[in-house]
């Protein structure tokens, strides 16, 4: 049509208006459950929110590694792995999470969310069967579902309910079982026991998938899997991002022991999100690899004090501490009476400098709205104890209002 004739013609007229009205109604459900999100900045403020748990994401090292890393391979790939995107940059980096994680072998991807779904769906298909814990990570959920396996749910952090259903599995014929777990919990930040879970999935035949992206460089010994001994492993795969504790982007999947080659071999030939996907980025690849030299044991072990202190402080006050939830990680979670209380205090904060994050329903998966706090190897003891004590005021007074 000439530019003439549709001179006339409102661009809107073109909008469909059942998707229009399908759009208003899903806004205004939000807005009356209170569920809106926004995009969210912590510049200029005090970071209790963000997973750079290291406070390497600013890093004169890893920014260096970064900008070196661009100028001599490029801005991007500009390819997938197996369509010539594989670069340099890519290799140091997996050969460096082996040594840093004891694995035998690993594969980079584009993020973390790619990693989960790739190897869900890699592992998946008619005949296999896969068990997710009931708080595993949105990309867990998502990469079972695609896969094509039969799917169901285990109680979480449960080894009695996970047995039952190993169990009732075996007996019911499917060979091929996939149980898919975290390290260490999101929003409860709580940890799984990985060495009875590596130990039952070994004695039903079935591999273990352990998503450490909370705990790669985060936890004692920088690997959850690998302080359970579980490093060499065959029956137990890892996944990973290098966004949080790492401070760049991308994902990974590890893999250890004498059938590790076979795993990978595996997942390049069927992962879709590896296939499909243009490779992991050269700067993002070159930072990961720098941030590992630096996430050592010193600079682990201050990220525990740091942990220790805030939950000590909030712990302190007799009405809150029983509303602290700290696990084995940097991940702090405090119930909170209602989700409005939960969003006022989160904003309240800001106002006075704090960046704090809000969990409501359905983020949430017990329903219950929090305020989650993650501690930074960074920070000054002062700071924290006088921003723990800010954050008790707040609350007292938000859920007063």
């Amino acid at each position: 049509m000439a530019a003439s004739e549709d001179a006339g013609m409102s661009n809107d007229a073109q909008f469909p208006a059942v998707w229009q009205g399908w759009l208003q109604q899903r806004a205004q459900v939000r807005a009356k459950r209170n569920f809106r999100r926004a995009e969210t900045s912590r510049e200029d403020l005090l970071d209790l929110s963000s997973n750079d748990y290291l406070g390497l994401a600013q890093h004169p090292a890893v920014r260096a590694a970064a900008s070196r890393t661009l100028q001599a391979q490029g801005a991007g790939a500009s390819a997938s792995r197996v369509a010539t995107g594989t670069l340099a940059a890519h290799r140091d980096l997996e050969e460096a999470l082996c040594r840093y994680t004891g694995r035998a072998a690993a594969l980079a991807f584009s993020s973390g969310y790619t990693a989960n779904m790739g190897a869900l769906q890699a592992l998946g298909g008619p005949g296999s069967h896969i068990i997710l814990d009931e708080h595993a990570h949105a990309s867990l959920v998502d990469g079972a579902k695609l896969s094509g396996a039969s799917i169901e749910t285990a109680a979480h952090n449960d080894l009695h309910d996970l047995k039952l259903k190993l169990l009732a599995n075996g007996s019911s014929g499917r060979h091929r079982t996939l149980v898919v777990v975290e390290s260490l919990y999101s929003v409860l930040g709580d940890a799984a026991e990985l060495k009875p879970l590596a130990d039952l999935c070994a004695e039903h035949d079935a591999l273990l998938l352990v998503d450490e992206a909370h705990s790669l460089a985060a936890t004692t010994g920088g690997s959850a899997v690998a302080a359970a001994g579980l490093s060499a492993a065959s029956h137990v795969i890892v996944t990973a991002t290098l966004s949080k504790s790492l401070a760049a982007q991308g994902g990974a999947i590890l893999f250890g022991g004498s059938e590790a080659e076979l795993l990978r071999e595996h997942i390049i030939n069927t992962a879709r999100t590896f296939i499909f996907d243009t490779a992991l980025s050269p700067a993002a690849a070159g930072a990961a690899t720098a941030a590992l030299d630096l996430a050592d044991a010193q600079l682990l072990e201050r990220l525990r004090e740091n942990t220790d202190l805030l939950a000590r402080t909030l712990t302190s006050v007799p009405w809150l501490a029983d509303r602290v939830e700290h696990g084995a990680g940097p991940i702090l979670s405090i119930r909170m009476a209602t989700p409005a209380a939960a969003v006022r205090t989160a904003a309240a904060l800001r106002a006075a400098g704090i960046a704090v994050a809000v969990f409501r329903p359905p983020s949430v998966p017990d329903g219950i709205s929090r305020l989650r706090l993650t501690s930074h190897a960074q920070h000054e003891p002062a700071t924290l104890v006088e921003a723990a004590e800010r954050i008790i005021r707040c609350i007292e007074k938000e859920e007063k209002a």
